[in-house]
């Protein structure tokens, strides 16, 4: 018999976690140090947590610990008070590499995660269908991966995720292999998204203006090893268009998040555009 969940008003706590890998010629490396961070549980509420740093402080890291990839060295990790002890349906994951099968349509892809948890075909077509229409892919249900762009497949990838209506969704540089213009296009799309989702989503980047465009907090990361550091919280609306990067509100943040980062990274690899 599975033990019942521990009442939490978290929906995930990090709690002093720390995670060191060992090199193949023995040696060890700290990816992240005493990360501490709790999620609020809050029914029909999700929140947009994202996390920006420097290359190799470990943003990604932590995002495989909550996935369950691998365990954290010290400290722990929990579900609504469970510890993570591997991956989950109740976690879903985008990555920056297009991740779809090349094998199946968009359809059987955007429909997988269903069809392993035993949602009988028709049911999980139609709700596949619909998350289909909702990333804007329409029309594109038989077509295989390799027939679509990148920012195409990214929608696929996206689709597939959240129709299996996971409470976490981890999103690590989703678009980074994009061009400016469609990645532009996929922000506004998972804005649109969150807003109707009841997930939390968590969302590793390299670029401030998304971060600050999409987040309602950004969590900055020191150098390695990467632990937390400043915490910002985004007092932007929750809709957001477009127009909304032309306002002072939206400059000064970035400005902030700025400067927060360049003092935590002592000259780390961080972007900002105008």
């Amino acid at each position: 018999m599975a033990a019942p969940e521990t009442e939490t008003p978290n929906v995930l706590e990090l709690k002093n976690v720390s995670k060191t890998f060992v090199n193949p010629d023995g040696k060890t490396f700290q990816a992240v140090h005493d990360i501490n961070l709790a999620v609020r549980d809050e029914p029909g509420v999700g929140e947009f947590r994202v996390f920006l740093g420097p290359s190799g402080c470990g943003k990604s890291t932590i995002l495989n610990i909550v996935a369950g990839l691998f365990p954290p060295t010290t400290g722990v990790a929990l579900l609504r008070g469970r510890p993570i002890t591997g991956p989950g349906p109740d976690r879903g994951m985008v990555f920056q590499s297009y991740s779809s099968y090349p094998w199946l349509t968009v359809l059987d892809n955007v429909a997988f995660g269903m069809k392993l948890r035993g949602v009988p075909r028709e049911e999980r077509e139609k709700v596949a269908r619909s998350w289909i229409k909702k990333v804007g892919l329409e029309g594109t249900e038989r077509k295989y991966p390799g027939q679509l762009s990148g920012g195409m497949r990214q929608r696929v990838a996206i689709a597939r995720t959240l129709a299996v209506k996971p409470q976490i969704i981890l999103m690590d540089e989703p678009f980074g292999a994009l061009d400016v213009q469609t990645r532009l296009g996929m922000q506004n799309l998972i804005n649109e998204l969150w807003e109707e989702i009841e997930g939390t989503i968590l969302f590793v980047t390299h670029d401030i203006p998304e971060a600050v465009y999409l987040a309602d907090k950004i969590h900055i990361l020191s150098a390695n090893p990467g632990t937390f550091v400043e915490e910002i919280t985004v007092d932007l609306p929750l809709h957001r268009t477009e127009d909304l990067k032309s306002t002072a509100r939206f400059r000064e943040l970035e400005t902030l998040v700025l400067q927060k980062i360049r003092h935590a990274a002592r000259g780390g690899n961080i972007r900002i555009t105008t």
